[in-house]
């Protein structure tokens, strides 16, 4: 039983265990597999650059404006600042699959 039986996610040590037991590498390899794929993520992301990954999702990073807004409780103006945001916008197939679609190997994205 994994952990994400338990609560209903999905976490890291779960994607290493379905590594070790499908590509056949030893747990250590598998966890540093793992490792080294969310470390080149989030590399890139911290370049500025977009990530895709085919038939999965792409990681978009956006620019938000400064702009300004009100406190609720005390209506004072504040100003919030630029700043650079994530996005996560899942392709046709994982959004298919989550819909109750069985995942096609063979579609292309």
């Amino acid at each position: 039983m994994t952990k994400a039986d338990l609560n209903g996610t999905l976490i890291k040590s779960d994607i290493v265990n379905h590594v070790y037991e499908k590509v056949g590498f030893t747990r250590q390899e598998a966890a540093q597999a793992v490792e080294i794929l969310f470390d080149e993520i989030k590399s890139e992301l911290g370049k500025g650059n977009n990530v895709r990954i085919s038939r999965f999702a792409s990681f978009i990073l956006r620019n938000k404006k400064a702009r300004n807004a009100r406190n609720p409780k005390t209506g004072e103006t504040i100003r919030i600042r630029s700043r650079t945001i994530l996005t996560f916008k899942p392709s046709k197939q994982l959004r298919d699959s989550t819909n109750g679609s069985s995942f096609d190997d063979n579609s292309n994205s």
